[in-house]
């Protein structure tokens, strides 16, 4: 990689880390449902394996021709929409803007620049080792490969077509066996230079209409050009005439020769129309009508894979398809009959922005989406190869008629909304579409793939506005614009119940999962509650703001509602209240949904932000703002995966769940900290991943229990407030019951004696009293001196030990660290370290050091205690385990305290342990008091 592509790089990465951050919540994976667009394709080669590289804006993709897989997607987004394809064995060149990017596998390798900067590239074309590139400012710039570069690099020359030659360039060909040698197809000619001189060889008299495509034939010298009035030209630049021409009735956008033996020419027409010609027969011998749409501008390119029967179509469509021609059954000397080419595979998408987008089952495998160029799609998160469109192929009456609609040509209007169950896939129709300006609603069986057989009327003629289907799958609910539902029976299509609760048009309807409770909302601000298993109406909400969408949660019977004052309201479908409602955007909100869990709603606005709420405490703990403004957001069911869509773009846009990995923060986030998120840089597919919020290498120094949402309770909030321990609830139980726990663990069986010995033992000297054999190997000597030492030790100890009590003579020898706080903490009047110790000690050490107390006058270590114990009372922390210190105290040394009362130290101890006690009948009050306002509140 050149020096310069590694400076690029790095002001690149660095300007989008500070352009993009990344969400807390959400993770960009990839896109799904973009294919191709309106730039023509290219065919790439390695060994007897084809690849096609197609272009969808900012980045391009490369599929294998076998069998249509994806198998890479540039890494990175361009500058600018890329113009212009080419392939050279191992390496892709994509033209954008004014430069022209190497890519291998992917990755960018190289970046060229045009000269002009404001050039854009139109064409390139590859040949040993020169490149030419061709700009909308009719010059062509010619690369050369140098040294040991696997690509022309370095500028060689510039050829400019002037007025006087030749108009606007079309396409720069290289002709086989023509060394070094260009031909410039413009509008109105063609003409051939040698890139090695520089010179202009030929230049190709004036046609009289203007060449849209040129491609370069089988046969030597053989050039064909196609025209806008659909002329197809066989010109022999050899010879500098035309060798033969062939009028079709439509405009021509692209040519293809066949090269594996026959001698066939594929015609792409801008109507969408596949022509083939037999050039040895001059005759047209087949056309496929409408292969691409016409009002996407048609076939964009169509070429025959080379030796192959197999020709690739693209389109503006977002289409990417193959036809095969299969062996003629002709034999012997008869006229070859050439069969009409067979569909063989494809890929697609929608062709303009989706509109409504569900995901079709429990797994996360298909998503359904319905887009305004009136497609619906099943789209696999899994396989491409799985995602076809669904059917709009009615059905027949009984009496063997059909139904009203066009079959041939015209589609379904555009889908409103949809709904769909899954409890009866697969046994009678399961989706549910709403479509723009009809009066009933559309069933699908998702089982076939097919349109289903019922249309389901609104009950007062209105237009069908929203549609929901019951959780058993059996039910059916149309929302009208007048503001009547019906309800269906899917199996038969027949009516069964009328609801008339709105006055405007019904913009949500829902069902819980036991078919108990139903749920509508209109424009009219109202929120209709019925028992819908006895048909009952249980009352009605009425909110000041007309609502624009409704989401359900079953499994905790909230329901979430759009309102046009760019607010959000979730509302408990059990009480009929309103438990929370959000603010924060400040446009129309255009989708929410729940997640799984029911904890977080996610909800996208038309002002290009996306947002997360926490609902357990109201706050927004995310936020994302987009470059193009999400019209749609679906939380997957098992909750890995998100889904939105886009006023810009045909593709659907995934993203991953960073949940599923690590905490996250609880926290409100402010609309400053937003992260901003580039739709095509951020899902780049070279680089992301599912597992990229699992894997990402956050330093520990910069991990703070505040940003992942961890909260540290603190042990008092008030110190006027009586608190208890943190600790677990069974240690005060143990503390109080301490008798009771030895009463238990007291053995049931007396021990039992050990068994005897066998007879013969394998020891022998001090062990069995020998005490000759073990002074056998002793040096007397050295036991004598080692004697003189331990006695030597014991005498120093013993010194010490009598120091130690002359300085100190109330203190023992050996003192603990409970006695040593304790003392410590009389000392300093302050018994703090000695509380927290105190707390800290298991049941069983407690008893112990309490029993322990020197229980003797002048009783200190007793009254130390209870002045500890009321210190401990007076900070109103710990309350119940104080209580339980001064119990086992009076258990313990009861006797003594009750025999020397009279001492006065333990007096002065005992008042005030007393006064310290006296908030008890405090909390007792407050207790009692608390208790009978409840009691009256909920009886009353």
């Amino acid at each position: 990689m050149t020096e310069t592509l590694k400076k690029r790089k790095l002001t690149a990465s660095g300007s989008d880390a500070q352009k993009f951050g990344k969400s807390k919540v959400l993770s960009p994976f990839r896109i799904v449902g973009n294919v191709s667009n309106a730039v023509p394709f290219a065919v790439g080669t390695l060994g007897s394996t084809f690849y096609i590289v197609t272009s969808v804006g900012k980045s391009f993709q490369i599929y294998d021709a076998n069998n249509l897989h994806l198998l890479f997607v540039s890494e990175k987004e361009t500058d600018a929409s890329i113009t212009c394809l080419a392939t050279h064995f191992h390496f892709v060149f994509a033209g954008f803007g004014n430069k022209v990017g190497a890519y291998r596998r992917g990755r960018l390798e190289h970046l060229l620049e045009m000269p002009d900067f404001d050039a854009t590239v139109n064409d390139i074309c590859v040949f040993g080792d020169f490149m030419c590139v061709s700009t909308d400012k009719n010059v062509v710039y010619v690369f050369k490969r140098n040294g040991q570069d696997k690509f022309a690099t370095a500028l060689y020359t510039k050829f400019e077509i002037t007025k006087l030659q030749g108009s606007d360039i079309v396409s720069v060909i290289h002709l086989p066996t023509y060394l070094n040698k260009i031909v410039v197809v413009t509008k109105s000619n063609l003409l051939v230079y040698n890139v090695k001189s520089g010179k202009l060889l030929f230049t190709a008299d004036e046609f009289p209409y203007t060449i849209t495509t040129a491609e370069c034939a089988p046969a030597l010298d053989i050039i064909g050009l196609g025209s806008a009035s659909g002329e197809v030209i066989l010109y022999n630049v050899k010879k500098g005439r035309k060798v033969r021409t062939i009028k079709t009735p439509v405009p021509i956008s692209s040519l293809s020769f066949r090269t594996d033996g026959a001698a066939h020419l594929a015609v792409g027409s801008a109507n969408g129309d596949l022509i083939f010609y037999d050039l040895d027969r001059r005759s047209r011998i087949h056309i496929l009508k409408s292969v691409h749409r016409e009002q996407y501008g048609g076939i964009s390119k169509a070429s025959f894979l080379n030796g192959q029967p197999i020709v690739v179509t693209s389109g503006d469509d977002n289409q990417l398809k193959e036809y095969i021609f299969d062996p003629s059954l002709s034999q012997g000397d008869a006229e070859v009959v050439v069969q009409p080419p067979r569909f063989l595979r494809s890929r697609g998408g929608h062709s303009q922005p989706p509109t409504s987008i569900l995901f079709a089952d429990t797994e996360s495998h298909f998503l359904l989406s319905a887009s305004s160029d009136r497609s619906v799609w099943g789209f696999s998160l899994r396989k491409d190869a799985q995602s076809q469109e669904l059917s709009q192929r009615l059905h027949k009456k009984k009496d063997g008629g059909k139904l009203a609609g066009n079959v041939l040509k015209e589609k379904f209007p555009e889908v409103l909304s949809m709904a769909i169950e899954n409890a009866r896939q697969g046994e009678w129709e399961n989706l549910l579409t709403a479509h723009k300006d009809e009066h009933f609603a559309r069933t699908w069986n998702l089982a076939t793939k097919r349109v289903g057989r019922w249309t389901l009327d609104t009950i007062d003629g209105g237009l069908a506005k929203c549609v929901a289907i019951s959780a058993c799958g059996n039910f059916g609910f149309v929302g009208s614009s007048n503001g009547g539902i019906g309800v269906y029976n899917l199996q038969s299509g027949l009516p069964r119940k009328k609801y008339k609760l709105h006055k405007k048009a019904v913009s949500g309807i829902a069902v819980d999962g036991m078919n108990r409770k139903m749920v509508s909302c209109g424009l009219d601000g109202l929120v209709g509650f019925y028992d819908f298993s006895k048909s009952a109406y249980l009352g009605k909400l009425q909110l000041d703001v007309p609502i624009t969408s409704l989401v359900y949660h079953k499994s905790s019977d909230l329901f979430a509602l759009a309102l046009d004052d760019f607010s959000i309201v979730v509302i408990d479908a059990v009480t009929q209240k309103v438990v929370r409602q959000l603010w924060g955007h400040s446009n129309r909100i255009s989708s929410l949904d729940f997640s799984p869990d029911g904890r977080w709603v996610i909800s996208a606005s038309l002002d290009s932000s996306v947002r997360t709420w926490d609902l357990p405490t109201g706050l927004c703990i995310d936020g994302i703002r987009l470059d193009s403004v999400a019209t749609n957001i679906r939380f997957s069911p098992n909750g890995d995966y998100v889904a939105t869509t886009h006023v810009h773009g045909n593709g659907i846009s995934i993203w991953t769940n960073r949940a599923q990995f690590k905490p996250l923060p609880a926290r409100q986030i402010e609309e400053q900290d937003f992260a901003h998120v580039s739709l095509y840089s951020s899902f780049g597919y070279g680089h992301a991943s599912m597992l990229e919020g699992a894997f990402e290498n956050v330093p520990s120094s910069e991990v703070s229990a505040e940003e992942f949402g961890q909260y540290q309770s603190v042990d008092q909030i008030n110190a006027n407030l009586i608190t208890l321990s943190l600790g677990p609830r069974n240690r005060l139980k143990t503390l109080l019951n301490l008798d009771v726990i030895r009463q238990r663990s007291k053995p049931v069986e007396q021990p039992k004696k050990a068994e005897k010995a066998p007879f013969f033992l394998q020891i022998s000297g001090e062990k069995v009293g020998d005490d000759a054999i073990a002074r056998e190997n002793v040096d007397y000597e050295q036991s004598r001196a080692n004697a003189r030492v331990e006695q030597e030790k014991e005498k120093l100890s013993s010194d010490m030990e009598e120091k130690l009590q002359k300085q100190k003579p109330g203190i023992a020898t050996f003192e603990s660290k409970f006695t040593k706080l304790l003392r410590e903490g009389h000392l300093a009047t302050n018994y703090k370290l000695f509380l927290e110790g105190l707390v800290n000690l298991s049941p069983a050490s407690l008893d112990m050091e309490i029993r322990s107390l020197k229980s003797f006058e002048p009783f200190d270590e007793l009254v130390w205690f209870m002045e500890a114990l009321a210190q401990g009372l007076n900070s109103n922390a710990n309350f119940e385990l104080y209580e339980a210190f001064i119990s086992l105290l009076f258990k313990a040394h009861g006797d003594v305290l009750h025999a020397n009362s009279n001492n006065v130290e333990l007096r002065k101890a005992f008042d005030r342990l007393r006064e310290a006690q006296s908030q008890n009948k405090r909390l007792d009050s407050v207790v009692k008091y608390c208790s009978s306002v409840a009691n009256f509140v909920s009886t009353a």
